[in-house]
């Protein structure tokens, strides 16, 4: 399941995730016991708690005890609030990361704790990136980022690409365990049932597998037993996680020393006269 950021009214979803007005004015009788900061948190409940597609305005109406026709007042509608969720959500991640230690110490933390974060909120894999909901946190979010890489001495055209690989990278592995865990429940099937019934078939019906995918065994040669109660999969991501995020950081260093030996930080050379 995909959804697509900005699909309710533009002026109104900006205004509502820069709080530049309240889409409540004042009005006689009882003070509102509802909030857009109420609705919105509500709403990451039930996304959390039970996916993004139990999420309804009728289904954060009941966790608030209130009818789903009373958040609009404050809420135009789902669109607007898938926008408002994923950019609340982001504002638990760090808005700047300790650079004492160098750009390298303070990315490993930076790709670690976005990593934790999608774990906690699996939901907000499913907003494409395709279309940013451009609020204020997805930009706390990104300058947190940048503020990374400018260390690096690289210039912009290098860090532009380098925090989009570096996203695509946290949230394919993030995207890997999410669905690993989804995966018994969604089939009935558990991991270990799965690949004990589709091993002894291989063997089966692919008789000379190792001799005609030699490399294909050899890369899987190396492989350690999770530990405790790790599921596979998830110990499988964990070391890959590890090892490809230490292949980005060389690539990254790599790059900046030649930037630097250069001396144009990344920057195309200027034409020569």
């Amino acid at each position: 399941m995909v959804v697509y950021a900005g699909q309710g009214d533009a002026r109104r979803s900006m205004a509502l995730l820069w709080r530049s007005g309240e889409p409540n004015e004042a009005r006689p009788g009882p003070k509102p016991g509802l909030s857009v900061d109420a609705i919105v948190d509500a709403a990451i409940e039930v996304a959390d708690s039970e996916g993004m597609a139990a999420l309804s305005m009728r289904r954060v109406g009941e966790r608030l005890g209130r009818t789903g026709m009373a958040l609009y007042t404050y809420v135009p509608g789902k669109g607007e609030l898938i926008d408002l969720m994923y950019d609340r959500a982001l504002a638990e991640l760090p808005a700047e990361y300790d650079l004492s230690g160098g750009w390298r110490s303070a990315l490993t933390a930076w790709a670690e704790q976005t990593l934790a974060f999608y774990l906690r909120h699996p939901w907000t894999l499913q907003v494409s990136q395709a279309r940013p909901v451009l609020g204020p946190n997805e930009f706390a979010m990104l300058e947190s980022l940048v503020a990374i890489l400018r260390g690096t001495g690289l210039g912009p055209r290098r860090v532009r690409g380098m925090v989009a690989l570096l996203f695509d990278f946290v949230r394919g592995a993030a995207t890997t365990v999410a669905e690993s865990r989804q995966v018994p429940s969604a089939t009935g099937v558990s991991d270990e049932e799965w690949w004990q019934a589709r091993a002894s078939l291989l063997d089966e019906v692919a008789p000379g597998f190792a001799d005609r995918f030699p490399l294909v065994r050899w890369v899987e040669s190396d492989d350690s037993e999770p530990g405790g109660d790790e599921p596979y999969l998830e110990h499988r991501v964990s070391e890959t996680f590890s090892v490809g995020l230490a292949v980005l950081l060389d690539g990254i260093e790599a790059a900046a020393a030649r930037a630097a030996q250069n001396g144009n930080g990344g920057q195309a050379a200027p034409p020569s006269t």
